[in-house]
């Protein structure tokens, strides 16, 4: 007997929504994804892997439920007078969004971003039933108008991307004043890729002290070449932390995690020399595309760069793809974005957007 399938019942503003993420193809080289291309050294791995096995017979038990030891870790790395009290810590840094839009989110209230930029902002909105508002941004991807624009729209939410993904702009520390002056509820500043900014480029954990409704969120997948890891984190008032506790799933940062975070912070060298390496190929990559090749290019302190403009721009990307070269088809359109990778990868990419362009 056969029975006719039934849809099931998702909620109403979910259905036909596409899952976010970038194309996972086993090509030569990977472009896309904006990944520290530098694995840990022998040294590392083994100082990651002893840190596992120190735990291991503790796996038994729930790990620290407040990751106490991680965050105190977390703000010795910031600096600027932070305490563990000060940081938290969850499973990358959409997750550190997604509770923050549970508690100062939710039915009845708004966020604000300024377009183009990180796509999971209004969609982590959109699962917590936080309406989402598109803020413009300038010709050069600069944010000139924001606190006008906030002002005008009285989010419950600011988000402010900074360095922007997927254009690689900063915001200027007075530009984000203005926007917290500006706001009635809570500005969270993403600074994802913010070890990568350019000589000069300021952090907004500057404009912390006597600013309760700001936050800074960071990740550890970038600088840290540890997306796998799944580690973001936050630096804010206390009292923003209190808030997120009433939202958090218990014990939701697992023992190896929190042991594997704070091993690779114990030797944070290593990987933010990494960090320096890929801000030359970026420098590097940015005046060739702009020199060399005549194309426009958004100014980037993050480590890719977003360069166009081409009619088609998907044949672009799936000439370069056919050349096992994969990078990102995203932000305006015209526009496509290449992960910044080793001398070969780049080597690699040039050669190939080479052949696409006929130079």
């Amino acid at each position: 007997m056969t029975t006719s399938a039934k849809p099931l019942p998702v909620r109403d503003d979910l259905r036909g929504l596409d899952p976010y993420g970038a194309p996972q193809l086993d090509v030569p080289y990977q472009l896309n994804t904006n990944e520290n291309p530098y694995p840990a050294s022998p040294a590392l791995q083994r100082a990651i892997a002893d840190a596992v096995a120190g735990v291991a017979g503790t796996l038994n038990r729930y790990p620290d439920r407040d990751a106490a030891q991680l965050r105190a870790d977390l703000a010795r790395y910031l600096g600027h007078g932070l305490t563990g009290a000060e940081v938290w810590a969850a499973n990358g840094s959409n997750e550190i969004i997604q509770q923050l839009l549970q508690a100062f989110g939710g039915p009845g209230r708004t966020a604000m971003g300024f377009e183009p930029s990180y796509a999971m902002h209004p969609l982590i909105a959109q699962v917590t039933c936080t309406a989402w508002r598109s803020a413009r941004r300038d010709d050069d991807y600069g944010m000139s108008t924001a606190a006008v624009q906030v002002t005008a729209a009285r989010p419950d939410i600011v988000f402010i991307t900074s360095p922007n993904n997927p254009t690689g702009t900063s915001v200027p520390l007075g530009l984000i004043e203005a926007t917290y002056d500006a706001a009635p509820g809570m500005v969270i500043v993403d600074e994802a890729y913010a070890e990568f900014g350019r000589d000069g480029t300021p952090s907004a954990l500057t404009l912390l002290p006597g600013r309760p409704r700001l936050v800074v969120t960071r990740t550890m997948s970038k600088a840290f070449a540890a997306a796998g890891t799944r580690l973001g984190y936050l630096a804010a008032d206390p009292a923003v932390i209190e808030a997120l506790l009433l939202v958090r799933l218990p014990y939701h940062l697992s023992t190896v995690t929190q042991a594997v975070a704070r091993a690779a912070l114990a030797h944070s060298a290593e990987p933010l020399a990494t960090v320096e390496a890929l801000r030359k190929e970026r420098d590097a990559l940015v005046a060739w595309l702009r020199e060399d090749r005549g194309l426009r290019v958004a100014d980037s302190d993050a480590n890719f760069v977003l360069f166009g403009t081409f009619p088609d721009r998907h044949k672009v990307w799936q000439a370069l793809l056919d050349r096992g070269v994969l990078i990102r088809e995203t932000g305006p359109a015209g526009w496509l974005r290449v992960t910044v990778g080793t001398p070969q990868e780049m080597a690699a990419f040039r050669a190939a957007l080479g052949e696409v362009l006929g130079q």
